[in-house]
């Protein structure tokens, strides 16, 4: 037996020497682990978020003319930023991942059942919000209805085509934000008649028949629901820039998860969505950055530290041929789906982990069947957290656990749908390691450790941001796209993503 010691003794020599190199090759990110503040978040004011009144920028505007401005831009913001909220980070967040899960289940049953819902001049671009606040994990824009305007704060989705918002009188509408619209008082307002082709173009369309004009209905997964008139109106955007004849419902019964919104614009591939609809004058492309979902979040004690952060917790979405102009953007063609036109499907090839390729990250596992509809991958501003098929997941998350098993320490339990959290309590500054997306055609995102690493409480607790699915579609969600300019470029089929882009 005493002359196994020494074989056993080299053994174990070569075995730590080994870890030690595979540690040492592992790369990491400094992270500064900064926890949800305790207090209840209060947010600022309207206008210092939106900059200024759109409405009054809207009507200097000469009546029903188009703006041939060279772009359009829509700034973009956290939710909780436009509305007064009473509830700390934690809450929010809590309320977050409810809306979220209702919403990957409504994109799985909805990806995997079929259908959803010229000359060129110039672009077009606005600011955004986040819907955290209100739990519904959305971005907001503020734009102009109408002539003369009135302002509506609208989710941003593109999981979605049809573009509408609450109209009076209502019959049944939810409390918005912002005062409702009124198409009797808008000199722009036309209704679309049974017949037009835009009303065929309604998967739920219908008819009034002692109006002759056209009806609408758009039903979502998580119960919300609007129904109305059909018509087309002129929308305006901050700096003045106005596109008219833009289809859209106006809603007299509407209820659901909207809260405090006027409406949504549909950012999906669909021909009724809005990217669609101005391709005629801007082409099909368009981008956007989202901010940090925890931007706004500050402690309303810390109000000077608030004011700071707030002037970098803003973005914008624009349109047109200067959305895709970021030389720093890595591109990965556009998948489609014939079953389903709305969604913006990537081919995901693989997952790194402190520069190492995850073995059972597997591309078969992450592919779109063609034939059935499910499967593949989407990229959805309106998903916060991202889903992977149930293999590819668990292969990440052991992968990840397997990296940070050195520097972080693993907490016992999860936290809603999070299943590898790490205490970090008492500590500013770790390693963590790195986490990259790869595509098709040699695409890449690699995250921000602010991108998978979120704080889910005031104690410490950070969580990995991804999730497991067994519903078919795999999810990028809006987590993982937070810091990047990430370009959905519709005239040449792509999807970019550019680091640093806000």
């Amino acid at each position: 037996m005493a002359h196994l010691l020494p074989t056993l003794l080299l053994l174990l020599l070569v075995a730590s020497s080994n870890a030690a190199v595979l540690a040492k090759s592992l790369e990491y990110h400094s992270f500064v682990a900064t926890p949800l503040s305790p207090h209840a978040y209060t947010a600022p004011a309207d206008e210092d978020v939106f900059g200024g009144s759109l409405a009054a920028a809207a009507a200097e505007e000469e009546e029903g003319a188009d703006s041939a401005a060279p772009s359009v831009h829509f700034r973009v913001v956290h939710r909780d930023d436009a509305f007064a909220v009473n509830a700390t980070a934690a809450e929010l967040l809590k309320h977050r991942l409810r809306r979220d899960k209702r919403r990957a289940a409504r994109i799985s049953k909805e990806a995997a059942g079929g259908a959803a819902n010229g000359t060129r001049g110039g672009a077009v671009a606005a600011p955004v919000v986040s819907g955290l606040a209100q739990g519904s994990g959305e971005y907001f824009t503020k734009i102009g209805v109408g002539t003369p305007a009135t302002p509506a704060l609208m989710v941003l989705d593109t999981g979605s085509d049809v573009v509408w918002l609450q109209c009076a009188p209502c019959r049944r509408c939810y409390d918005q934000s912002g005062p409702v619209f009124d198409p009797r008082r808008s000199s722009s307002y036309g209704a679309v008649a049974c017949g037009a082709p835009l009303c065929r173009r309604l998967d739920s369309g219908g008819c009034d028949l002692r109006r002759r004009s056209c009806l609408y209905q758009v039903a979502y997964g998580d119960g919300s629901v609007t129904a109305g008139d059909f018509a087309t109106e002129t929308l305006s955007f901050a700096g003045g820039a106005r596109v008219a004849r833009v289809a859209l419902g106006c809603g007299h019964d509407n209820e659901g998860l909207f809260v405090a919104a006027a409406g949504l614009l549909g950012l999906g591939r669909g021909s009724l969505s809005f990217p669609t609809q101005i391709s005629g004058r801007y082409g099909r492309s368009f981008s956007y950055c989202l901010v940090d979902r925890t931007s706004s979040s500050s402690s309303s004690s810390s109000s000077s530290s608030s004011a700071s952060r707030g002037s970098s917790s803003s973005s914008t979405v624009s349109f047109g041929p200067g959305a895709v102009g970021t030389s720093s953007a890595s591109f990965t063609p556009m998948v489609r789906n014939p079953r389903m036109e709305t969604f913006y499907y990537v081919q995901l090839v693989g997952i790194s982990v402190g520069g190492a390729r995850v073995p059972g990250v597997a591309e078969s596992d992450l592919r779109l069947d063609p034939s059935t509809g499910r499967g593949g991958v989407i990229v959805d501003s309106g998903t916060s957290v991202t889903r992977l098929a149930r293999p590819a997941y668990s292969a990440l998350r052991d992968a990840f656990r397997g990296a940070a098993a050195g520097t972080l320490r693993l907490s016992p339990g999860g936290f809603s749908l999070f299943d590898t959290c790490y205490d970090l309590g008492g500590r500013k500054v770790v390693k963590v390691p790195t986490v990259s997306m790869h595509f098709a055609g040699g695409a890449e995102a690699a995250l921000p450790p602010e991108n998978y690493l979120i704080p889910v409480d005031s104690r410490g607790t950070f969580c990995f941001a991804f999730a497991g699915t067994d519903g078919g579609v795999s999810i990028i969600g809006n987590i993982q796209q937070q810091g990047f300019r990430v370009v959905f470029d519709g005239d040449a089929q792509r999807v970019g993503f550019a680091p640093k882009g806000c």
